[in-house]
């Protein structure tokens, strides 16, 4: 408690980590698309937890927190090793967590009100952050390769490696703010957004595994990737960002019903 209250006061001043999960741009595309689908208790409730913070303006907040060894516990929740051909419930437990674990203990911390705002305010921003990892296919890639860190490529003839092609390098070279590009995402009526926030967590993670399987049959290691690459994925991108954020929503939602 009292090393997430003083988190909160002084995560300013805490320097961020070298390697962003999603860019910092796509985790506020994800917050600003749930930002626009929460209902009106549910604002209402996370505009008083965040002190009227928007949610794309904490999205980054797990991230940032790694540069303190303070939060190391926390690492194993950005991601889930999941072997070709094999689904969550297959895998033999991390001691450490993962992504999943992590989800999980998020919402409970958040929904039970007998929690300090503090913790509340902490597991929330995780919430936030981890929900997005999770539409980033390589959090849900293969161990041996580091769910693709080990892959290298080049991107514009830069080193690089399939991990950072997806958290960041397409993101960011696109060149727009996360207000921009939350923007161009289709406009869906209730149908299509109910059917992009159906099913499980599970569910959710066998859908990036699928995903995150096909892309490792996409590059060869060393393979110079530029603008065929982006043009290829990049509805791929934008179509899990989306999810996300309506995900996001989704789960907010049934946390402050």
């Amino acid at each position: 408690m009292k090393k997430i209250l003083l988190l909160i006061l002084l995560t300013s001043q805490i320097s961020l980590g070298n390697s962003p999960f999603w860019s910092k741009t796509g985790h506020r595309v994800i917050g600003e698309i749930a930002q626009e689908e929460l209902s009106g208790k549910a604002r209402r409730a996370i505009d008083k937890l965040l002190g009227g913070k928007s949610i794309a303006s904490i999205s980054n907040f797990a991230d940032e927190i790694k540069a303190d060894r303070r939060f190391k516990e926390f690492s194993a929740w950005h991601y889930v090793n999941i072997p070709a051909g094999k689904v969550y419930n297959d895998i033999e437990p991390n001691k450490y967590g993962d992504l999943v674990v992590g989800i999980r203990k998020c919402i409970a911390m958040v929904e039970n009100e007998k929690n300090t705002k503090a913790d509340r305010v902490f597991y929330l921003k995780m919430l936030v952050h981890l929900i997005g990892d999770l539409h980033q296919p390589m959090h849900v890639g293969r161990v041996e390769d580091k769910g693709g860190n080990d892959i290298q490529v080049q991107w514009f003839g830069r080193g690089s490696n399939l991990h950072k092609v997806w958290d960041s390098n397409m993101i960011d070279d696109y060149g727009l703010s996360f207000s921009e590009l939350a923007n161009t995402l289709p406009k869906l009526d209730k149908k299509g957004i109910r059917n992009i926030q159906k099913g499980t967590l599970l569910d959710w993670v066998e859908e990036s595994h699928k995903i995150a399987d096909t892309l490792y049959d996409s590059v060869e290691v060393g393979e110079k990737l530029a603008y065929r690459y982006s043009y290829t994925w990049w509805g791929t991108v934008e179509s899990q960002l989306h999810k996300g954020g309506l995900r996001l929503a989704q789960v907010l939602n049934d946390l402050f019903k």
